[in-house]
């Protein structure tokens, strides 16, 4: 229960502050226990960017569990603050990161990289969201550009688990069955058949991502593709004092040809998470007219501050590989879906994030869970992409009405997915030649703003 309560139609309540909306569990929303035992289970996938923090930086575990807790931290914030969203990474960047951090030697070098990464990240998205550009971005790039790079993000995403050396070589089984369990219980026609007529398959669909990473996990034990977790009782003591030694306030600033060299991948990083806030209001969208009873604020400059707020402490305290990113694709999709079933099973969309979210922050704390689910982090990571990576071709299919958007969609989508640093700019420039010179009626004139008429299309001999 919550102190103040929604009305019919209305949004939920909130405090105002700026351009904020201060919501805070059980004053202004619910505490949802489905969201609350995803939350529990998948706090884990944060934890899989242990790994890179060790291997890309130099960063000993100790002092990489105190950055998670800093990423945990800030992943509440959207709800905290009126972002309608469930957070992330920057996920489909994640491989153009690691390209560019690759470049600096792991430590002290790679840390002043990384550092002046996220700054420009949280530069640009505030600059973007303080002048309201942000919201007009959504409204002036081409249908076929936005479409083609939501796409092409899905397919890098999947390429690089599927990929020769890629996790599938060495964990086939629990990898390809766990694919499958959580896509059939996230997206089958026949299952969401299943929860209209039997309480169990609703249950079961009711806690999203969970029973299929769960099933994936058991089956890597059982067959031997993950060690058994050596779990460790009591609270999780991360080494604050440890991860200090590894910020720029003690290692020393980068110099500005640093600056200079990150302008790229800070773009690329851009140009994804753009298409990650498409995806989310996307998502939104489709099941907003199945809830009447709440009024959701789908403010896009919201979402750019508030992102710009998370890269920008992250840079400073936690430089952190993934980036700050607007959506967890998969997590909201599961929230998103939950909410369209009611108020019953969800009183409001920030219920459900905000949840999810504290609920993940606090489970960082429990020394037992992050022992047990320390063997099988790079299972929740997979399953996290894959999933992303379904949704993402799923969401820009859907916005795609026409053949000639369709192509050029496609063209874009390719390049974006190509394993070069640079394919992201390229794919942006190739998408916004191709609009021009094939899909505008008249090349040199502002096009209409009324639909034009569908031409049927001939077949060729």
């Amino acid at each position: 229960m919550q102190l103040i309560k929604r009305k019919e139609g209305e949004e939920q309540p909130f405090w105002p502050l700026g351009p904020f909306q201060i919501r805070l569990p059980f004053i202004h929303y619910r505490w949802e226990a489905a969201e609350m035992l995803q939350g529990t289970i998948m706090f884990v996938v944060g934890l899989a960017m242990i790994p890179l923090l060790e291997k890309n930086l130099g960063i000993p575990y100790e002092a990489a569990l105190a950055f998670t807790f800093i990423a945990g931290l800030l992943y509440t914030l959207p709800a905290l603050l009126g972002v309608p969203l469930v957070p992330g990474w920057i996920t489909p960047a994640i491989p153009v990161v690691l390209v560019y951090l690759n470049g600096f030697e792991p430590g002290p070098e790679a840390i002043q990289a990384l550092f002046v990464l996220q700054l420009e990240v949280a530069l640009i998205f505030f600059i973007l969201g303080i002048t309201r550009l942000g919201s007009k971005l959504v409204e002036i790039i081409p249908n076929s550009l936005k479409s083609g790079i939501i796409i092409g993000a899905g397919i890098a995403a999947l390429m690089g688990e599927l990929k020769v050396g890629g996790r599938i070589d060495g964990t086939p089984i629990s990898l390809i069955l766990g694919a499958i369990i959580s896509a059939y219980l996230l997206f089958s026609l026949s299952f969401k058949n299943l929860t209209l007529t039997h309480p169990i398959a609703r249950k079961i669909a009711s806690f999203g991502m969970v029973p299929g990473m769960i099933m994936a996990m058991l089956i890597g034990w059982a067959v031997a593709e993950y060690p058994l977790p050596d779990i460790q009782w009591g609270i999780t003591q991360p080494n604050f004092s440890l991860m200090s030694e590894f910020l720029v306030f003690n290692i020393g600033l980068p110099n500005w040809e640093t600056y200079l060299i990150a302008i790229p991948t800070a773009i690329i990083a851009y140009v994804i998470a753009f298409g990650d806030i498409v995806i989310g209001f996307t998502l939104v969208k489709r099941i907003d007219h199945l809830r009447p009873d709440e009024k959701i604020d789908m403010n896009v400059d919201r979402v750019h501050l508030v992102t710009a707020i998370r890269n920008f402490i992250h840079s400073l305290i936690a430089p952190w590989p993934g980036l700050a990113g607007p959506l967890w694709t998969a997590a909201h999709a599961t929230v998103a879906e939950r909410y369209a079933l009611g108020r019953k099973s969800m009183d409001s969309i920030y219920s459900g994030g905000g949840t999810f979210w504290v609920t993940g922050l606090i489970a960082l704390f429990i020394l037992p869970l992050v022992s047990l689910f320390k063997p099988v982090l790079p299972i929740a990571l997979s399953l996290t992409l894959i999933l992303t990576a379904y949704i993402c071709i799923m969401v820009g299919m859907e916005q795609l009405k026409t053949s000639v958007e369709r192509g050029v969609a496609g063209i874009v989508a390719v390049t974006l997915a190509m394993p070069d640093p640079k394919s992201t700019i390229f794919a942006v420039i190739i998408g916004l030649v191709l609009y021009f010179i094939i899909e505008r009626p008249q090349l040199l004139k502002k096009p209409e703003v009324a639909e034009t008429k569908h031409v049927p299309e001939t077949e060729s001999a």
